[in-house]
């Protein structure tokens, strides 16, 4: 079944100035080529400001480009989750791992977004998760809590723990990762995070729940809330997740054909704890890990 269908906004960048409407597109959204954006123009669906662009203009900074996508079945997800925590102001909702967070790629019906506000309209996730992690996510369900929701993450005042499945058996029962991570080159999107020496600063705490046979089960506090921090921490640290098909040891891309929203690793945020915007009152959140991780 297909969706609906979606409008996507943009305004021309600087450094579009000169290209035609095909080239800026392409070079913009590399998950088409020039020639697909080309037939795109020819239906019909792009607009240049509000007039239909019908041939291949020139581009100038600030013009406001809007494509109408056609519906489109998107990918295959788990469509499904379950209710953690409900008040006026808050929810805490368990993501299956196959299931996007937010629309981007080719799902926009098929994310964790669509389906809460189905239920709950306004909600807003305060933080995601990767595609293939599962766990707690927390939404806000209005401006104000959102805000401040926000404002308690840039302070670390959310307390975000996770398990994961990680390749080998560290050497240490409980270790701190500190390497930066920022973007670094990819053939298909252009950049993807990784591990930087000009990155932004990160910190995961690490703690060895359980030895088995090649992997461990760990326990992960993240301090800073990077792009794929854990996956690339631990990728750093010798140990990369159990099947994740994008980062290698070093905490590098090992594979320039997968994606980060690629699937295949046991990653699960397992608890959240933070103080109520509203009441003050101290909320803690769990979420049961799936079997693979719980200690055996």
């Amino acid at each position: 079944m297909k969706n609906s269908g979606y409008e996507y906004r943009e305004n021309v960048e600087v450094w579009g100035a000169g290209l035609s409407l095909s080239a800026y597109l392409a070079a913009k959204f590399r998950h088409s080529p020039e020639n697909v954006w080309r037939e795109r123009i020819a239906r019909g669906e792009i607009l240049c400001g509000d007039r239909l662009a019908r041939e291949d203009i020139f581009v100038r900074p600030g013009q406001r480009i809007l494509w109408r996508r056609p519906p489109w079945e998107e990918p295959d997800a788990p469509l499904t989750y379950s209710l953690l925590y409900e008040d006026a102001d808050l929810l805490a909702v368990a993501k299956p791992s196959g299931l996007p967070t937010l629309p981007a790629g080719g799902f926009l019906e098929h994310t964790l977004l669509f389906l809460v506000r189905k239920e709950y309209p306004g909600a807003t996730p305060v933080h995601r998760l990767g595609r293939g992690t599962s766990g707690a996510v927390l939404f806000a369900r209005n401006v104000r809590v959102r805000s401040r929701l926000a404002e308690a993450l840039r302070k670390n005042e959310i307390i975000k723990i996770y398990r994961a499945l990680a390749t080998g058996v560290p050497e240490e029962r409980e270790f701190p990762i500190t390497a930066p991570i920022g973007p670094v080159p990819h053939p298909k999107l252009g950049t993807v995070h990784a591990v930087c020496a000009h990155g932004k600063s990160a910190l995961s705490l690490v703690r060895v729940l359980e030895e088995r046979k090649e992997v461990s089960v760990l326990e992960v506090r993240i301090e800073t809330g990077r792009p794929h921090q854990i996956r690339i921490h631990l990728a750093f640290a010798g140990h990369p997740l159990a099947g994740d098909p994008l980062y290698g040891v070093g905490g590098v891309i090992r594979n320039p054909d997968a994606l980060p929203g690629d699937c295949g690793y046991m990653l699960h945020a397992e608890r959240l704890h933070f103080r109520h915007p509203t009441t003050g009152a101290v909320v803690a959140v769990y979420c049961v890990p799936p079997s693979e991780l719980e200690k055996q």
